[in-house]
């Protein structure tokens, strides 16, 4: 098994480059399923993509991956599809559920494994299925897997979600695409990764228009001409690195191949806690956070802050004065990071749903176990804070998701090796 050793307290300079995002390469590598050739650039080269592509292979898709142009060419003019799904590439990786839109959308039937990914709460499947459901598709579970079926085609229709779920809304986007007439969906996810799925989904020759938290689609023909997207940025990457620059910036850092404006509540929070942040046209500088303040803050849909920078954002907590307070709202089981950064010296109490952090704290190095992509990379954050040595174990939740990130830190001075 392979494990991260980080030597500490090692200040940071020089430049990094943001990968494409993860979140926003998934649903569209689901959604060429839909499609007869496309060609996807910025992929970013973690474990999870590899597994959505293994799973697009196995549907029957050829694929083609440039690894270092980060391009990949899929086609897909395979009459005889395989509609199915299977447990073994769809337990690791929770998006692999996004297929189920499109294969029901473009061959009638599905069989996809109920998913799995990181254990972070319950992240039900039933959005999911409700939403396909009020679009026509006859659905049962059984033997963990989930069985739809839609024999004479989708048909639109009005989706109002009870809550708001980004998988949930890529899915029925993945859907409603073709669906016969016109489907509105109310109480969306908005995240800029669903809007990058939508701007694909158009290329393809959908009819989509957002209004607030409402999508309205009409059913529309698939182009067979060849599709070329280019994948946003990871904005979850840039937050992370924007939280190492505060904590251990030497001067400052840049970051690039980034657009702010998707970032701003990010960037608004840092600025609270007292991070100088210089935002520029395609990248950001961050320096070192001095007299940093505490702050309250609440995980919520986008434009909110992302749960997915709680735990980070929680580790530059334990660094300032005073108490703060960190309440999530997005999963249940999301604090499974606080009992390895306590064992590192942190100063957390979990009340409910929400964190207490007690600052500013020592931290010092400590053997430590992932739990999850994002509580991964707060402990690699703790480690580069931290005074001696760390080591954390369970890597394979931190390549799901980060793409070279050891060789990026160390490129700016930090010292990480992988054993």
């Amino acid at each position: 098994m392979q494990k991260l050793i980080i030597k500490g307290r090692k200040e940071l300079s020089g430049k990094i480059s943001i990968s494409g995002s993860k979140n926003a390469t998934l649903p569209i590598l689901a959604a060429s399923i839909l499609a007869s050739k496309v060609s996807i650039k910025n992929i970013p080269l973690v474990k999870d993509i590899f597994t959505m592509i293994e799973l697009l292979n196995f549907i029957g898709l050829k694929t083609k991956l440039n690894k270092s142009k980060k391009i990949i060419e899929i086609i897909n003019k395979n009459t005889k599809i395989n509609t199915l799904a299977p447990y073994k590439l769809v337990k690791t990786m929770r998006a692999g559920v996004l297929v189920l839109g499109p294969l029901l959308t473009r061959y009638k039937k599905a069989k996809v494994s109920l998913p799995g990914g990181c254990a972070i709460g319950t992240r039900p499947v039933d959005l999911h299925l409700f939403a396909l459901k009020k679009l026509g598709a006859k659905i049962k579970i059984k033997d963990g897997y989930i069985l739809a079926q839609a024999k004479n085609g989708l048909r639109g229709t009005n989706i109002s979600f009870p809550s708001i779920s980004v998988g949930a809304t890529e899915n029925a986007l993945l859907a409603a695409f073709q669906a016969k007439g016109e489907t509105v969906m109310k109480n969306c996810a908005i995240e800029p990764e669903i809007i990058d799925l939508i701007i694909f989904l158009k290329k393809l020759g959908a009819n989509i228009k957002l209004k607030g938290r409402t999508i309205f689609i009409k059913e529309r023909k698939v182009k067979k001409s060849k599709i070329i997207h280019e994948v946003i940025f990871d904005r979850i990457e840039l937050g992370t690195y924007m939280i190492a620059s505060a904590l251990l910036a030497k001067k400052d850092l840049k970051i690039n191949k980034v657009n702010p404006k998707i970032i701003k509540s990010e960037i608004d929070v840092l600025k609270k806690i007292g991070v100088s942040i210089i935002k520029k046209k395609t990248s950001v500088v961050v320096k070192k956070g001095i007299n940093l303040k505490k702050i309250n803050i609440t995980t919520k849909p986008y434009p909110g802050f992302p749960t997915d920078l709680q735990a980070q954002l929680m580790v530059l907590l334990t660094q300032v004065n005073g108490i703060s307070k960190i309440k999530e709202n997005i999963f249940e089981n999301r604090f499974m990071h606080v009992p390895e950064l306590k064992r590192m010296g942190a100063q957390i109490e979990i009340k409910g749903k929400t964190a207490i952090i007690k600052g500013p704290t020592k931290l010092t190095g400590a053997e430590v176990m992932a739990t999850d992509l994002r509580a991964s990379v707060s402990l690699v954050l703790a480690g580069l804070v931290a005074e001696n040595r760390t080591i954390i174990n369970r890597l394979y939740h931190l390549d799901r998701g980060y793409e070279f990130l050891e060789n990026k830190l160390n490129s700016c001075q930090a010292k990480i090796k992988r054993i």
